[in-house]
């Protein structure tokens, strides 16, 4: 059987190891019994779902609108590195 180097990272790596099933799990045989997502999102499936989205509230948005007139830029970043 052909095979092929891949480079990961550490994350990746460890993912794949707490996903075996056994010490003698091969990773090819985790990454085969992976679940990928097979519906690629697109600005068309988006708006597409938009008419089935529930309508926000009048309140709500009222909420969200004074919520952000009290939200402020973040400091200077290197005032925080302390």
């Amino acid at each position: 059987m052909a095979t092929k180097t891949i480079s990961i990272d550490m994350e990746a790596y460890r993912k794949l190891t707490r996903a075996r099933l056994s010490p003698k799990d091969f990773f090819s045989q985790v990454i085969r019994r992976a679940r990928w997502d097979e519906q690629v999102k697109t600005c068309g499936g988006i708006l597409a779902a938009v008419p089935n989205m529930p309508v926000t509230d009048e309140a709500v948005l009222a909420r969200l609108k004074a919520a952000q007139g009290t939200d402020s830029a973040p400091g200077d970043k290197r005032s925080r590195l302390v």
